[in-house]
């Protein structure tokens, strides 16, 4: 059977239920468990990632390009996979820049974004190849002395802040004063100074917001990218090569939430292309996915090592807490807590169910998996899987605190 999320009448793209247990690509989660040998461990699933990236270009026009968002997932096994499933990946650090190339990616496909890049790195990724998504014109001026004393001229786009941001989007990126890209008002004046400079302009990097599950507000947000990406070609000192209109895509999370639908995106991307073709004849129309892409293909996974009530409530006590996933514990951009996805993975139905609330070993009330979740009734070494955890997990968790041992991950 379908695996149905808890809280939504929706059922989950990838994984099923077998005889009450979770199945991972075939296999329970019994099987797995045994096989990693320890828990906790975060477990991403490569066929569930390809069928993933199959769905989204079969909704989309044929012309778009794919960039996978390393930082959703730097792990090298899953980016050497996403590497040979997409058209480029984004960095957003030094370490993730060798991360690509380590991967195999060649240079002119993989874009460098972020405020705040550190002189070694503008070096490094000038030297690579790579195409640096400038955020100030402080990158621009070391860029173009690298350029006057390499006689190599690094390749730039530059990255807007427009006035306008991705409604309804779970992180806005853009709209108003931000420490991201270069304010749209100041971008002609600077189009003007880098035609004058010892750097390659390759486009431009329209990132507005991130986690919208509304396509009304992504096909409006994708529209007035383009409009103003359209007017500052215009002025620009070279034809534009590189149209990058971010992401934004999310996956449901909590009660409420419904998948993002695609075939409005699409659609509207087909109705852009004529335009962009026409003012921007060599762009290349990229969009930059990193959570929508690995997110529901991974899940976590600790086990329960205590039961006990407390004036008269079950707390489930597991081995793994805020430390290993922080997102899932609230502590990760939530300003009202509310529970992922979570279940027991080895009796995901139960003959019985309960409310109760998981949480960690650390002795901070901060460290909870689930507050007052409705699961099979669990008990010393269940496991406990927390869905939707292909993203944003293993390395946005604080690994260090208070000393337990960090997760292990697994990609199968």
């Amino acid at each position: 059977m379908t695996l149905e999320l808890p809280g939504r009448h929706a059922s989950h793209p990838f994984f099923e239920v077998r005889d009450d247990h979770l199945m991972v690509d075939g296999r329970s989660i019994l099987e797995i468990a045994a096989q990693v040998g320890r828990t906790p461990f975060y477990l991403y699933v490569r066929r569930y990632m390809t069928t993933r990236v199959q769905t989204l270009r079969e909704a989309l026009p044929p012309e778009i390009h794919l960039h996978y968002a390393i930082k959703a997932n730097p792990m090298p096994a899953v980016v050497a996979h996403m590497s040979g499933l997409v058209d480029g990946l984004d960095v957003a650090s030094g370490g993730e820049m060798q991360l690509a190339l380590d991967a195999g990616a060649a240079p002119e496909r993989v874009s460098f974004a972020g405020p705040g890049k550190t002189d070694a790195e503008l070096a490094r990724a000038a030297a690579a190849g790579i195409t640096v998504n400038i955020e100030s014109e402080r990158e621009i001026r070391l860029l173009a002395e690298i350029g006057r004393r390499t006689g190599r001229h690094p390749r730039i786009a530059v990255r807007v802040n427009p006035e306008f941001e991705l409604k309804t989007s779970g992180m806005k990126m853009s709209g108003g004063p931000k420490q991201f890209g270069i304010d749209a008002e100041q971008v002609p004046e600077l189009l003007m100074q880098i035609g004058k400079l010892s750097v390659e302009f390759i486009g431009f990097h329209i990132f507005s917001g991130s986690q919208n599950l509304r396509a009304e507000a992504i096909v409006e947000s994708q529209q007035k990218a383009v409009e103003l990406a359209s007017e500052l070609a215009a002025q620009a000192p070279a034809p534009v090569r590189l149209l990058n209109l971010g992401g934004g895509f999310g996956i449901p999370y909590f009660p409420g939430d419904q998948p993002l639908e695609l075939a409005p995106i699409g659609a509207n991307l087909r109705a852009l292309l004529p335009d962009i073709r026409r003012r921007m004849p060599h762009a290349d129309v990229t969009l930059e996915l990193g959570r929508y892409l690995v997110g529901e293909a991974g899940v976590y996974v600790c086990r329960v090592i205590d039961r006990k009530q407390s004036r008269g409530h079950v707390f489930l006590v597991t081995d793994g807490g805020l430390h290993h996933h922080l997102a899932a514990s609230g502590n990760f951009g939530q300003v009202i807590r509310k529970n992922y996805p979570l279940l027991i993975g080895n009796r995901v139905m139960g003959e019985a169910r309960e409310t109760v609330s998981v949480v960690g070993p650390l002795c901070t009330p901060l460290d909870m998996l689930a507050d007052r979740a409705n699961l099979a009734i669990g008990d010393e070494g269940d496991l406990v899987v927390v869905l939707q955890s292909g993203a944003y997990g293993f390395t946005a968790s604080p690994h260090l605190f208070l000393g337990h041992p960090a997760p292990v991950e697994v990609l199968v």
